[in-house]
């Protein structure tokens, strides 16, 4: 059988397909090399979310091609884009979201094109991932997404919002505890829009489960829930460690962009998780200089960015998507202008995640010791439930021990 090589862009659903793509592969005889150089297959298991991505993703093949490797293109450019890809000459199969899961058997009978209609799909592909080498584990428990975000083209690439039976997630987090996991972190498209919601499942994991910790994915405002907070807040096994999916900070903005919410509701939220709980990570997304952001609402989303409690912003400049919505809107603005409004967000980041830390340090936290040893430091890494990573001269791998932060052993 064959050599391959893989590389997984993207979201952490996307990493989690990726690891599971290689096991099967793995299953029917083919090799995973760690070197591309070394192998005869590349495999890229794409992201579309920014044009960056698109461009990133093409890069990545010609220089496979020019190697002489056989390219197999997956994830949500090939959801996408079908067929029309099959037409570059660097781009030898093509293969949608939920055709990746076949790759064995499409190349055993020399299949070059398979792309399942997801839009029409109602419901959810378990998938199962077997790996016992690491202490976390992602576990997807949805797929798809039914909102229409001016700026998204994800819900072409995924299709519509899919849920996993609550039964199959209780099985497979008690098979991760079985093989020695210590967390799992609870992943997909959408999970805010899990069939059933959200807080039912999180009653039953609690109650059905013997894992230690486990991480929610990420959230918008709207579906953190005081419900949701109440049981969360009481919880000894959740992480408290939020991701919300803001995109901006500005009413204006957010009103064109399609997004449900109002500033106000959301930095009240902020307030509220941030009184909830002992120093949480509170982490988001934030899109810089979309479709007609003018410089009065640019200030505002930096003002009021600069007064949340967020510990840490995701900044990215707008990337126009073919098909959405925004890509007809008026008031474009040039990549220079949205270059320089995500570098001052990213600074307020940088800010607010030095001022999250020192609030950390002379804390004891509860550390799981991740690997053995950090590459460039030697030391034993490992993470807080508040997503903090510690380096530690002594440990045990997969272990959770109580650690005092310093800033000697805090890596930023």
């Amino acid at each position: 059988m064959s050599n391959f090589y893989l590389k997984s862009m993207g979201c952490k659903s996307n990493q989690f397909e990726g690891q599971i793509v290689s096991e099967n592969l793995v299953k029917s005889g083919y090799i995973q090399v760690q070197k591309l150089e070394d192998a005869e297959i590349y495999i890229l298991n794409s992201c579309s979310v920014t044009h960056k991505s698109d461009n990133e993703a093409m890069y990545l093949l010609r220089h496979a091609h020019s190697l002489g490797l056989k390219t197999i293109l997956t994830g949500c450019i090939a959801q996408i884009e079908k067929e029309a890809l099959l037409k570059e000459p660097f781009i030898d199969y093509v293969f949608g979201n939920e055709d990746k899961f076949k790759l064995a058997e499409f190349l055993n009978n020399k299949v070059e094109y398979s792309v399942k209609d997801l839009m029409t799909e109602d419901e959810f592909c378990p998938v199962i991932l077997n790996d016992t080498t690491k202490t976390r584990i992602s576990l997807k428990i949805q797929d798809g997404c039914d909102n229409r975000c001016s700026y998204c083209i994800i819900p072409f690439g995924r299709g519509k919002s899919r849920s996993a039976a609550p039964d199959f997630i209780i099985n497979e987090i008690n098979r991760y505890v079985e093989n020695g996991y210590k967390e799992v972190v609870l992943t997909g498209i959408h999970i805010g829009l899990y069939e059933g919601g959200l807080l039912p499942l999180l009653q039953r994991i609690e109650q059905e489960t013997q894992i230690p910790r486990y991480r929610l994915g990420s959230l918008n405002p709207h579906e953190i829930t005081n419900d949701l907070l109440d049981f969360l807040e009481t919880s000894e096994k959740f992480c408290p460690h939020f991701h919300l999916s803001l995109q901006s900070a500005c009413n204006k903005t957010l009103k064109r962009m399609n997004r449900h919410y109002t500033v106000e509701h959301y930095l009240d939220q902020i307030e509220d998780i941030a009184a909830r709980f002992d120093k949480p990570f509170l982490g988001s997304d934030i899109i810089a200089g979309f479709v007609g952001e003018t410089e009065e609402e640019f200030q505002i989303t930096v003002d009021n960015l600069k007064k949340s409690k967020l510990s840490k912003i995701h900044v990215f400049p707008y990337s126009v998507r073919k098909g959405t919505t925004a890509e007809k809107m008026e008031g474009h603005l040039s990549d220079k202008i949205k270059d320089e409004r995500a570098s001052i967000i990213k600074q307020i980041s940088n800010n607010k995640y030095n001022d999250f830390i020192a609030d950390n340090v002379g804390k004891e936290r509860e550390v799981l010791i991740e690997k053995h040893l950090d590459k460039q430091t030697c030391l034993y890494k490992g993470l807080t439930r508040n997503y903090i990573n510690v380096l530690l001269e002594n440990g045990s791998f997969n272990t959770l021990d109580k650690v005092l932060l310093t800033k000697n052993n805090i890596k930023t």
